[in-house]
């Protein structure tokens, strides 16, 4: 959610206008309801695509008597963008004697998620600087890669904040080639998985290959995470079994070596 600043002598004790935003998760209807003090005239709504090019909405209501206004949008053919629309709320015309809200809307493929966003000025009667106010997102996260040494799959699993958005997968070669491309949802929790399998024209080359996991074209919806593959199996990283093995190694190496050492003291 953000607020437009506007000139702050234009308001005084009183005056001001607050907007919500309200969406379930998969509904293709979105409700702004609000309040204004002023005496000023109608509300004026416009919704705007997420790259600013498309003006989607445009709607004008009358406040009641107690100045409380609402309005409904539904979201249609015109919505063809995914990410956020700025549904923009606009009181009264002319230099310094307007008031200017806005909130921000999810909507992906046709369909909002689930919304609650509120932004007001009529405790203070002064905006505020233009700020983001919009609900922190937790992104989604890319588990270790999960494989067995000689296999010829792995398991990509993780978690997502975006649960009615399909996650992408994708795997590059060493030297950068797509060598696949896959989908999976994730459950009501957020979670996925999917299974790999290697091996194949495309898997020829030895080395690291990286996988990406993302949803939306923002940076917090993007994990990456590697693999070694050679030969057309997985080569996994030095994991647990690795390092136990290890340890023990050296644990023994050390009690010979001890020994051996003791083995030499001259005895009186």
């Amino acid at each position: 959610v953000s607020m437009a600043s506007v000139q702050q002598d234009a308001f005084a004790a009183g005056t001001g206008i607050s907007m919500t935003a309200m969406a379930d998760e998969g509904s293709d209807v979105i409700t702004v309801n609000g309040k204004t003090l002023s005496d000023l005239s109608d509300v004026t709504f416009r919704i705007t695509s997420p790259t600013g090019n498309n003006i989607v909405a445009i709607e004008q209501i009358s406040p009641d008597d107690n100045g409380e206004f609402m309005a409904m949008f539904k979201i249609g053919p015109t919505w063809t963008e995914n990410g956020f629309y700025e549904v923009t709320a606009k009181q009264g015309v002319g230099p310094g004697s307007f008031y200017t809200l806005n909130v921000f809307v999810e909507v992906i493929n046709g369909m909002a998620m689930q919304t609650m966003a509120t932004e007001s000025n009529l405790e203070t009667g002064v905006f505020t600087p233009r700020v983001t106010n919009v609900a922190t997102d937790a992104g989604i996260t890319l588990d270790p890669i999960d494989a067995q040494e000689g296999s010829t799959m792995f398991t990509v699993t993780g978690t997502t904040d975006k649960t009615s958005q399909d996650v992408t997968i994708t795997v590059n070669a060493p030297n950068g080639n797509v060598v696949t491309v896959g989908q999976v949802s994730p459950t009501i929790d957020g979670d996925f998985t999917k299974e790999i399998t290697v091996g194949g024209s495309l898997w020829k080359q030895d080395g690291i290959y990286t996988v990406t996991v993302s949803q939306l074209d923002d940076p917090i919806y993007s994990a990456t995470g590697q693999i070694d593959i050679r030969e057309g199996v997985v080569v996994p990283e030095f994991g647990t079994i690795a390092a136990m093995i290890l340890a023990v190694a050296i644990i023994s190496i050390i009690a010979v070596s001890a020994r051996s050492r003791l083995s030499i003291i001259p005895r009186y």
